[in-house]
């Protein structure tokens, strides 16, 4: 017998939980409306007005106000991590930088198999090479 269980489809997507609300806006819109009635109740008004508003201002907008269909949350650490960090980069270079040895082998070939004529001058070898190509080249066109 084999059981089937259903895969969810929208990952991204919160459940809404206290009627319309997800859990996270209900902690955001929830904790900032208790502390503004808080103050308002308890403080004098230009205070609630100073401190108070402001407060119930951003947990609506971090409940209801997303900014290219991200969280506000992540737009203020955006904003904190840019304070933050350092504008301007410098390049330094480091200076322990680690050569490797070459790869030149230790032993030298006593007969080395040569193949066609080798002359002493290898840089007439190479000469003759570069001229044959420029006219086989040349014979091509």
């Amino acid at each position: 017998m084999s059981m089937q269980f259903e895969v969810p489809q929208f990952i991204e997507i919160e459940d809404k939980i206290f009627g319309p609300l997800t859990w996270r806006q209900f902690i955001y819109v929830g904790g900032g409306g208790a502390i503004a009635v808080v103050l308002f109740l308890v403080t004098p008004i230009y205070i609630f007005i100073l401190i108070g508003l402001p407060i119930g201002l951003l947990a609506a907008a971090l409940g209801f106000f997303p900014i290219n269909n991200r969280p506000f949350s992540y737009f203020l650490e955006a904003i904190y991590n840019y304070t933050r960090k350092q504008k301007l980069y410098l390049w330094r270079q480091k200076r322990n930088i680690v050569h490797k040895q070459s790869f030149a082998p230790t032993t030298t070939i006593k007969n080395p198999i040569l193949r066609g004529n080798p002359s002493a001058n290898p840089k007439k070898d190479i000469a003759s090479l570069a001229r044959r190509l420029e006219l086989n080249a040349l014979q091509k066109k």
